[in-house]
């Protein structure tokens, strides 16, 4: 205990105490980087200084799998084995980096002082097999043949509205210009910027599809000492890497819209919560916050960056809250929602970092016209992450229509010449296509019509040749890994179907398998508390309607 020397620690986290319990996360991302580890002197110490509970402190650590109570590596090499890796084999990947350096997954090395991993997503699903090597949240070369970190993807479509500075590195504010349309929207009542996002017909873009403008009216209307913006930049969704793009080669776009928003519920305060897998992208945030804070845009309005930890369930908006708050990311029972009772209580206006990227579009144009790309009940353009088996993953950014053959023609088609087997949709969470959708218009009533979600945006394509058991399994595994545990029909329900499609997997299917799959992903959906379990057996649920005859025999 008394072998941990705590004066670099001292003044690390000295300026997350006068925060509390809200820089409780900060805090141990500071002590990490410095021991690569939490140990029980350190976890101490910090809850002393922050006069937080030791046992929330630790309760903290074991919530969220980037923090680490036992020894760890400070250099951490992390592989992907969520299904678009899969096919391009992450787990000989992990096999081979293992053996090279004689460890066990999760095994550390003392002398080189690392270790290796299996990991969910890391939202690099157009770069797989994805493998991200961090020292202390730095990106680092020493472990792997790659450069120094910072991942480029291709991006195309038929529109350049959202992604027009993308593809070509981070946008200064220089080469963006000035924030015209937080310009235009100060000319403007607050009601009436209001009005302008309902009418543009705009909804969050991250997967639930709620209208933005009605978000806004509810926080705009409601009373409170303090109103916050929030920028949901937890991309954790299987197959999502849209946002990832967005923030790494136009941050400025994000930020005004953010500032728009601020404006228009009168936000004092905001915050950008980066998923921790995303550590390359902090450093561009700050910059691109410092660029507009220096030439006045921020008036006021007062933006921090917070940092995850390892949560996909931090993406539902309540339990990102509890994670700015310093607590476990536990979703909170609704009512009371954000508008009124959001982040430390106060009302709060959240929303992704796609969907605030199309406020200055329409703040700029006009909602009139911006309803004139798309259709009638979805208007504007949408951003599809296209990944797998395709000649050109990367991100396609199209007017809402655009048919899925399209799409999938704009990536180059399936790979070397094979048939569709199957597109995922939505991603982890969401449901399976097949060649006969191909002419179904991506929007989100003809995909709805035929049972399909649009989500997040993720189009993950498997040709004829893939193991669709393997891809459920993998699924399996993701949600049984990120379910948080507070409810228990997601908590039971998400580990029953992990240990099923493993069986399956395997070839060692039992009688009543299908049946027992249907019963548990029913009782998750109608029972959970979060999206998370009530989408944990979409995909699964999809799967038995297209391929029955998979759950019951070995091939």
């Amino acid at each position: 205990m008394s072998d941990f020397d705590l004066t670099l620690l001292k003044p690390a986290i000295e300026k997350f105490i006068p925060m509390g319990r809200p820089g409780l996360l900060p805090a141990l991302h500071a002590a990490q980087n410095i021991y690569g580890w939490l140990p029980e002197p350190v976890a101490a110490e910090v809850a002393k200084s922050l006069r937080v509970p030791l046992a929330d402190v630790h309760g903290v650590i074991e919530f969220y799998s980037m923090y680490y109570n036992t020894p760890t590596g400070r250099n951490v090499i992390r592989v992907c084995t969520d299904p678009a890796c899969g096919l391009r084999d992450s787990d000989g990947m992990l096999k081979k980096l293992c053996l090279q350096y004689k460890l066990e997954p999760h095994q550390t090395h003392p002398e080189l002082d690392l270790t290796i991993e299996p990991s969910p997503c890391l939202g690099l699903c157009d770069q797989v097999p994805a493998v991200l090597v961090t020292n202390g949240n730095q990106a680092i070369e020493e472990f792997t043949s790659t450069k120094t970190y910072r991942p480029k993807s291709p991006v195309g479509g038929t529109l350049r509205l959202l992604t027009k500075n993308c593809g070509g590195g981070a946008t200064s504010l220089r080469k963006y210009g000035e924030y015209a349309a937080l310009k235009k929207a100060k000319s403007l009542s607050r009601e009436e910027v209001v009005e302008e996002i309902k009418a543009s017909g705009l909804v969050g873009r991250g997967g639930a599809a709620f209208p933005t403008g009605i978000k806004w009216e509810g926080a705009l209307k409601a009373e409170g000492d303090v109103k916050y913006v929030i920028c949901n930049a937890d991309e954790s969704e299987p197959g999502t890497f849209k946002d990832r793009i967005l923030m790494l080669d136009d941050p400025h776009l994000m930020i005004e819209g953010m500032c728009i928003a601020a404006y228009a519920i009168g936000a004092a305060k905001g915050c950008i919560y980066v998923r921790g897998e995303y550590p390359y992208i902090v450093p561009v945030l700050e910059n691109a916050l410092n660029e507009a804070g220096r030439a006045g845009y921020l008036d006021g309005f007062e933006i921090e960056i917070r940092v995850g930890a390892g949560a996909y369930i931090c993406g539902e908006e309540t339990a990102l809250f509890e994670s700015i708050e310093g607590k476990r990311g536990f979703p909170r029972v609704k009512p009371p929602f954000p508008t009124t009772y959001g982040v430390f209580g106060m009302p709060t206006v959240i929303n992704n970092v796609e969907t605030l990227s199309n406020v200055p579009l329409i703040i700029s144009m006009g909602s009139a016209e911006y309803r004139k790309i798309g259709t009638e009940k979805s208007p504007g353009p949408k951003l599809f992450c296209v990944s797998g088996d395709v000649v050109e993953p990367g991100l396609y950014e199209v007017a809402f229509g655009a048919s899925l053959r399209e799409v999938l023609d704009m990536a180059g088609g399936v790979t070397n010449g094979r048939n569709l087997k199957s597109v995922l949709f939505g991603g982890a969470a969401g449901a399976f296509a097949t060649s006969d959708h191909l002419d179904v218009k991506m929007t989100f009533e003809d995909l709805r019509a035929v049972g399909l979600p649009l989500g997040s945006g993720v189009v993950m394509v498997f040709d004829e040749t893939r193991n669709m058991r393997d891809v459920l399994k993998r699924l399996g595994k993701f949600f049984a890994h990120e379910s948080c545990g507070k409810c228990y029909p997601c908590q039971m329900g998400t580990q029953r179907q992990m240990e099923i499609l493993d069986r399956i997997a395997d070839g060692k299917s039992r009688e009543g398998d299908l049946v027992r799959l249907q019963d548990v992903g029913w009782t998750m959906t109608d029972a959970s508390l979060c999206g998370l379990g009530q989408t944990a057996a979409s995909a699964v649920l999809s799967a038995i309607k297209l391929w029955p005859e998979i759950f019951v025999d070995s091939e």
